[in-house]
């Protein structure tokens, strides 16, 4: 299979300029990364690419024993690196994918120099005195409003995910996003995604790292950005202005402006 048409891998820039990933959250597509990614276009060569069963994937490369974890599209990544043949990369991921990147930065500590993590959570429920910021029951209620009505979640919990109640388009177009994804592999996502514990991985990353951490983020709590600082040696956090979850959308000139400043400090 060709690894570029089964993740709907776009380039842009330079070809002979240093890459830089993109890739998307949960529900979403390389799309989320329009009023980001044409910012480094100048600088770098860009990538971005839909993870398999988003976007325009190939949909047929979507097997649940392959992706009944994150290591499933970490592999994809570091598949996608090998493919261009990047080495040193940035990689700069939204939401779990930012898991996905240090899966797959500590799987092969060459590919990536730098990761960006957008939001990122290494485990969404509490444990002990871990505060993911969702107690198991929470959970599994929303898993099974997943199951049960993919739709109606969808419609409900995007413009919560999303924040910035004064500015609905944007909430519509995360919804829009959701209800775009195949709701089987959307279920299997989601289930993958908030049950996932990726917090031992955190101190085995020696890829200079940078935390991008929301204002009011109901799925990645400022306590949960603060600790993927404290765990991931040496990383830089920074708190943003922006509200919500994704700020790619709804603050893209103050999430250019973190990226760039900390990848010109290296």
């Amino acid at each position: 299979m060709n690894i570029l048409q089964r993740n709907n891998v776009k380039i842009s820039g330079p070809e002979d300029r240093q890459a830089i990933v993109f890739a998307h959250g949960f529900g979403c597509d390389q799309n989320m990364w329009r009023f980001v990614a044409p910012a480094f276009a100048d600088d770098y060569r860009v990538v971005l690419f839909d993870h398999v069963g988003a976007g325009g994937s190939d949909l047929s490369a979507y097997h649940p024993s392959r992706y009944d974890s994150l290591q499933g599209y970490a592999r994809d990544v570091l598949e996608i690196c090998r493919e261009l043949g990047a080495k040193d990369a940035v990689f700069v991921g939204h939401s779990v994918s930012a898991m996905i990147g240090v899966l797959a930065a500590v799987e092969e500590p060459g590919v990536f120099e730098s990761l960006v993590l957008v939001g990122p959570s290494p485990r969404y429920i509490n444990d002990g005195d871990y505060v993911g910021g969702f107690g198991q029951e929470d959970i599994d209620g929303l898993l099974e409003s997943l199951d049960s009505n993919y739709l109606g979640w969808s419609s409900a919990m995007a413009p919560v995910i999303m924040g910035n109640s004064d500015r609905p388009e944007l909430g519509s177009e995360l919804t829009n996003s959701f209800c775009r994804t195949n709701p089987e592999i959307a279920r299997h996502f989601a289930r993958v995604t908030f049950s996932s514990d990726n917090r031992a991985d955190l101190p085995r990353v020696t890829a200079r790292a940078l935390v991008l951490q929301c204002s009011e983020d109901v799925i990645a709590p400022q306590h949960v950005g603060e600790y993927v600082h404290r765990q991931i040696p040496g990383s830089t956090l920074v708190l943003m202005k922006a509200t919500g979850h994704c700020p790619n959308l709804s603050a893209p000139e103050e999430t250019i402006a973190a990226i760039q400043a900390f990848l010109k400090a290296a």
